[in-house]
C-alpha cells in the first residue's frame, strides 16, 4: 500500500475537489469493484499505521467521531487500537443507531469486536455526546468532519473542536482537520489543529494552501490500492508541484552555447529608496542563466549596481523616454521591483506596456495596472504575453476586492485574475497558484522565513531569466520559477533559519539547485 509524506515530496501530482474525491471513491467501487465498508477498514488501518509510527508509545486514546463516513474511519480505528491493547476513549456525537452505510457497518464491527474479546471490551469507553469534556488519553484521533462540511461548524462539534484544541494533545486528524474547507483551505468558524493529518485515494486540493498550513501539520497520503485506472476516469482540479519534479524541465546547456542563445532581459524599477529591489530582481535573473541582464534605474543607484553586480549592464534614466531604445534591444521586460507609484514609475510603465514585449508585472506596476484596470477610461484588455505575480492584497486591488474576499477561495481568485487580465497569474501565498488559459498550478514548496521583504523581487528576476531563454517552454516557465525560489529558500533556511533568511540568501542559494544543469 502505497504511503506518501510531504517532506518526503512524493504527494501525487494531482489534487482533487471534495465533489472530485466523492467521484473517485464511488468510481473505485463500481471499477475494482470493492465494498464501501472494506474501503473503510483500508482507511482505518492506514491511519491506524500512520499513528503507531508517529506515537510508538502511545497507550491511550481519545477518538472522536461524527456521524458521517468520517465517524466510520474513527470506529475502525478505535477498534484497531483496542486489539493492540490501546485503551480507548471514543466520543460519540451523534446516537450510533443515526450510523448509515459503511459507517454502520463499523459500528456493528466495532460493537462485535468488543462482545467478541473481552480484553477489548475492556479497553474501549463509549462516551455519547459528551464533546467537551476533559481529554486525558495521550493523543487524539480527530474523525468529526470530512469533506462534506460548507458552512460554519457549530453546536456540538463546535464545541468538540474547542475541547481538542484546549487540551494540547498531539492530533492525527483522519482525511482532513475537522471544520477546514476541503476546497479552499478556509476555516469554517474553527477547525482541529493537527499535528499529523492522514488523507487517501485523492489529495484535496484545500489541504495544501490557504489557512491549511497551520492546521494540517505533517501531511500524509494513502491511495488504499485504488489502481490508476480509477484515477484516470476522474477528472482532477489542479495540478501540484515542486523542484523534485520541475528541475528537469531545465535543459542542460549546449556545449557550444553562447549568451545570445539565453535571452535578453530589461529590469525596471528602482526609484528613490527602493535600488536594492530592482537589483536583486536582476541579480536572480544573472543567477538563473539569462544571457545578458539589462537595468533601468535612477541616476543616483548605477555606482552602487556597478560595485555589487558589475554583469548588469545598468543604466541611469530620469527622462523617461530614454528607456525606449532600452525596450526595443530586449527579449524580456520584468518591471516593478522598487518601481513606485510616482510620476517616475508611472511613466516607465507606461512606456513598457507599450512595447508590448513579454512581460513580467511585480510589485508596484501591479497596482499601477490595478488603477488603470479600475479607470472608467483605461480598461486594460487581456494579453497572452505578460506574467502578474501578485500577493493577496495586490490580488485584491486588481480584483476591486478585499484581501479577506482573495483569501476566503485562492483558487477562485486566481481563475478570476486569469480570465480578466489574461497571460499566467501567479497568487503568491502558502501554497502559490498558478493559473494560465491552460493549467492550474499548486506549487507547495518553501517556509514561513520568506515572509520578509524582497522575496518576490527575487521571484520577477527568475521569472524574467528563465522566460528569456527559448529552450524552456513558456508553459513550464511559472511553474519551474516558483518551485525554484521555494526550494533555494528551503536550502538558505538550513543555513540561517527561517527567522534570519533573506531574499539575498534565497539569490545565493539558486547555484547549488542548478548545479546539475
Amino acid at each position: 500500500m502505497k504511503d506518501y509524506t510531504m517532506n518526503k515530496k512524493m504527494l501525487p501530482d494531482k489534487l482533487y475537489t471534495a465533489e472530485q474525491v466523492r467521484a473517485l471513491d464511488r468510481t473505485a467501487i463500481e471499477t475494482i469493484p470493492v465494498d464501501g465498508f472494506d474501503l473503510m477498514k483500508k482507511a482505518g488501518r492506514a491511519a491506524f499505521r500512520v499513528l503507531l509510527r508517529h506515537w510508538p508509545d502511545v497507550k491511550s486514546l481519545s477518538v472522536f467521531c461524527g456521524g458521517g463516513n468520517n465517524g466510520g474511519d474513527g470506529l475502525v480505528i478505535a477498534g484497531l487500537a483496542v486489539q493492540k491493547g490501546i485503551s480507548v476513549d471514543l466520543v460519540l456525537l451523534v446516537d450510533p443507531c443515526d450510523y448509515k452505510r459503511e459507517a454502520a457497518s463499523a459500528w456493528n464491527w466495532l460493537k462485535q469486536l468488543a462482545d467478541k474479546e473481552p480484553t477489548a471490551n475492556a479497553l474501549l469507553a463509549i462516551n455519547e455526546r459528551q464533546a467537551d469534556g476533559e481529554i486525558t488519553a495521550e493523543v487524539v484521533v480527530d474523525c468529526l468532519l470530512g469533506t462534506g462540511l460548507t458552512g460554519d461548524v457549530r453546536g456540538r462539534y463546535a464545541e468538540a473542536i474547542k475541547a481538542i484544541n484546549y487540551a494540547e494533545k498531539p492530533v492525527l486528524a483522519v482525511d482532513i482537520p475537522s471544520g477546514l474547507c476541503s476546497d479552499t483551505g478556509r476555516v469554517l468558524g474553527c477547525a482541529v489543529k493537527a499535528e499529523q493529518t492522514i488523507t487517501f485515494i485523492g489529495v484535496k486540493q484545500g489541504l495544501l494552501t490557504g489557512e491549511a498550513p497551520n492546521w494540517v501539520g505533517q501531511l500524509r497520503y494513502d491511495a488504499l490500492d485504488v489502481p490508476e485506472s480509477v484515477f484516470n476516469q476522474v477528472d482532477y482540479s489542479c495540478l501540484r508541484a515542486d523542484w523534485s519534479q520541475l528541475k528537469n524541465s531545465v535543459p542542460r546547456r549546449s556545449r557550444i552555447a553562447h549568451k545570445g542563445a539565453f535571452g535578453r532581459v530589461l529590469i525596471i524599477g528602482g526609484d528613490y529608496g527602493m535600488a536594492g529591489a530592482a537589483l536583486m530582481a536582476a541579480e536572480a535573473a544573472c543567477r538563473v542563466g539569462a544571457g545578458l541582464i539589462y537595468a533601468a534605474t535612477r541616476p543616483e543607484h548605477v555606482p552602487a549596481w556597478v560595485a555589487h553586480r558589475p554583469e548588469i549592464m545598468v543604466k541611469g534614466i530620469d527622462i523617461t523616454q530614454h528607456v525606449e531604445a532600452m525596450l526595443e534591444q530586449v527579449d524580456v521586460v520584468v518591471i516593478g521591483p522598487g518601481l513606485g507609484q510616482q510620476a517616475w514609475g508611472q511613466q516607465l510603465f507606461q512606456k513598457a506596456i507599450l512595447a508590448d514585449k513579454p512581460m513580467i508585472i511585480d510589485a508596484d506596476a501591479l497596482n499601477l495596472l490595478a488603477q488603470q484596470a479600475t479607470c472608467i477610461h483605461q480598461n486594460i484588455a487581456p494579453r497572452d504575453n505578460w506574467v502578474l505575480t501578485p500577493h493577496s492584497g495586490e490580488a485584491a486591488r486588481l480584483l476591486d476586492c478585499t484581501i479577506n474576499e482573495v483569501e476566503q477561495d485562492r483558487f477562485n481568485a486566481v481563475s478570476l485574475l486569469q480570465k480578466k487580465y489574461g497571460g499566467t497569474v501567479i497568487l503568491k501565498g502558502a501554497g502559490t497558484l498558478i493559473a494560465s488559459s491552460t493549467s492550474l498550478y499548486l506549487i507547495n514548496t518553501g517556509n514561513p522565513g520568506m515572509a520578509s521583504g524582497g522575496m518576490g523581487d527575487v521571484l520577477s528576476g527568475l521569472l524574467g531569466g528563465l522566460l528569456a531563454q527559448k529552450e524552456i517552454q513558456n508553459s513550464a516557465v511559472a511553474p519551474i520559477a516558483v518551485a525554484l525560489h521555494g526550494e533555494a529558500a528551503n536550502l538558505a533556511s538550513k543555513v540561517v533559519g527561517e527567522y534570519s533568511l533573506l531574499a539575498s540568501d534565497v539569490i545565493n542559494a539558486i547555484p547549488e539547485l542548478l548545479r546539475e544543469n
